[in-house]
């Protein structure tokens, strides 16, 4: 049924619009592009996933990749690397976005001291990194013994022969911190000493993460960047939902039989 209303109505080209007017509070810093990224109860509780802008890659092979994946987190995205590809590539991919950038670094680059220089370009061509930690028994918790980066050495003026432990910087060179510390104070001792990295070890001398200058530089650069509690970069994965048989159907050398029904039989 109508329904009358009593106050009078408007149209549009009743109201004018001011030219240039803007409010002290319509700035570009109050604009929130925050949107929730999971289902959730709005009013009761908060989005257990939100990105920081509204942006999403698709799952697709020719779009998602681990590369696509880092671009988008640091501008506050997130990417689903594409799951048409075996589950130990698709995880190795996750894995390389996580490990791109975080606050405390679990060392995926070691060796031990009677390694070669072979042993230090053959893992930087591996990891991509040229930090390694030099521990007693060649892992990433063992004791820390010495740093090598790329200005410990010169391919060009030495044997790939040689041990680590005649070029390593030892670790009595080193500024090293408790694992006590905090991330704050870690990228202080940093900028302070001028590091680009920072070893983090227990009371028993045993290496437990490392802290990266460029890591605290990138989030300077990019304050939107979309990371997990463990200040990694944020990521998705696709997963399969149908089942696709092995070999191709085997051709009918029959053709079929269609049956017609009576609606009675005799």
């Amino acid at each position: 049924m109508a329904y009358f209303f009593e106050e009078p109505s408007h149209t549009f080209s009743e109201y004018l619009l001011v030219p240039g007017y803007t409010s002290p509070d319509c700035i570009p810093a109050n604009v929130s592009l925050r949107t929730p990224l999971v289902k959730f109860r709005k009013g009761s509780e908060e989005s257990p996933i939100s990105l920081n802008i509204p942006l999403v890659s698709a799952i697709m092979q020719s779009v998602s990749n681990d590369t696509m994946a880092i671009a988008l987190a640091k501008e506050g995205g997130m990417s689903f690397i594409y799951g048409s590809q075996s589950i130990e590539d698709e995880a190795a991919m996750v894995a390389k976005v996580k490990a791109y950038k975080a606050g405390f670094v679990v060392s995926d680059s070691n060796l031990k001291e009677d390694d070669t220089l072979q042993d230090v370009l053959d893992l930087v061509e591996k990891n991509g990194h040229n930090t390694i930690a030099i521990t007693s028994d060649g892992t990433a918790h063992g004791k820390l013994l010495g740093i090598v980066t790329s200005r410990d050495y010169r391919v060009s003026r030495m044997e790939t022969t040689l041990q680590v432990k005649s070029f390593m910087t030892p670790l009595e060179s080193l500024v090293t911190a408790p694992d006590t510390t905090t991330l704050k104070e870690a990228n202080d001792i940093i900028w302070d000493n001028k590091l680009n990295s920072l070893p983090l070890i227990d009371e028993n001398g045993c290496l437990k993460y490392m802290v990266f200058r460029k890591d605290y530089s990138e989030h300077k650069s990019n304050p939107n960047e979309l990371l997990d509690a463990k200040k990694r970069y944020m990521v998705g994965a696709g997963i399969k939902l149908r089942r696709h048989r092995k070999g191709r159907r085997r051709k009918r050398s029959r053709p079929r039989r269609f049956h017609v029904l009576s609606k009675s039989r005799r």
